[in-house]
């Protein structure tokens, strides 16, 4: 987890190994932890990828699927390119130019939470 980051998205999720093939295995985040109360009780799970830490919940009570969260990526192709190599059945992301000068690829989660990859067209 970046230490500078000091806002940490929640995103509702209903099926821990479904979020983990999302976003360990597709996304490339790393699992940083993992906590359940006991047995048969919900998941809640910390996840972080270069600047990045987002929290996955199973817990009902803590938010509500939907989410759309922003993340800055410096390298917005080369991103693009790992994601696409992997030739998922469930995302074909493509970078598209944004009237307000963004490159961003737009890809949703199992659980309908949608995150925006973003990089400035003058970093390009």
């Amino acid at each position: 987890m970046n230490p500078n980051q000091t806002i940490i998205p929640v995103l509702r999720i209903f099926d821990v190994e479904k979020a983990k093939a999302f976003y360990l295995d597709f996304l490339g985040f790393q699992l940083d932890w993992m906590h359940q109360f006991e047995e048969n009780f919900p998941f809640y799970l910390q996840i972080s990828k270069d600047q990045y830490c987002l929290h996955l919940t199973e817990h009902y009570g803590d938010c509500s699927p939907g989410a759309l969260v922003r993340l800055h990526q410096p390298d917005l192709e080369r991103f693009a390119e790992q994601l696409n190599n992997q030739n998922a059945r469930f995302a074909k992301p493509q970078i598209e130019t944004m009237p307000w000068g963004n490159l961003e690829l737009s890809v949703s989660d199992p659980f309908s939470n949608r995150l925006v990859f973003w990089q400035d067209q003058a970093e390009a």
